[in-house]
């Protein structure tokens, strides 16, 4: 029991003193913090253009009446279909949001000469790319940039 309790008083000495200097507990100290995105939602206009669009680029996809889930690996891009983003009663959604405005950046693990010849095979052109970027790994990536059939900026970073 004294040991458990010096415990408590030496880490609450070193939080009172971090925070009294301007330091700050790191999140993978706290319990129950943010890890990772789970799903993005955004409007979605053009729905058959845009379910041959993501298919052609080998991802899974669930259909629902309101919605076409697009899985990226754990995570989701659920875009919502027209019905739903424009019904005024629908109000778990940005207040503005329509297509197209998205801007989202996916992870190739392959190589730059296969993501080239995987967007070939669907059809799609490249915007502007290969570039140097910083990525959210904390590093910098190559990345290549393309338009799906909404409109939404497509970002494929390649990290070396």
């Amino acid at each position: 029991m004294r040991r458990a309790s010096s415990r408590r008083a030496f880490v609450k000495t070193i939080v009172t003193a971090a925070a009294a200097t301007g330091g700050s507990v790191s999140l993978a100290q706290q319990p129950g913090s943010v890890r990772a995105f789970d799903h993005v939602a955004l409007p979605m206009q053009s729905t058959e253009a845009m379910l041959a669009f993501y298919r052609a680029l080998g991802l899974q996809i669930r259909e629902t009446p309101n919605a076409i889930a697009v899985y990226v690996g754990d995570q989701m891009i659920n875009f919502h279909r027209p019905t739903l983003w424009q019904d005024a009663k629908f109000t778990l959604r940005a207040p503005a949001a329509k297509p197209p405005c998205g801007d989202l950046c996916f992870v190739w693990d392959g190589t730059p000469a296969s993501l080239k010849a995987m967007l070939d095979r669907a059809g799609v052109k490249m915007v502007e790319g290969p570039v140097d970027r910083q990525g959210g790994r904390r590093r910098t990536g190559s990345s290549v940039y393309v338009r799906d059939p909404d409109g939404n900026l497509l970002e494929f970073m390649i990290y070396s």
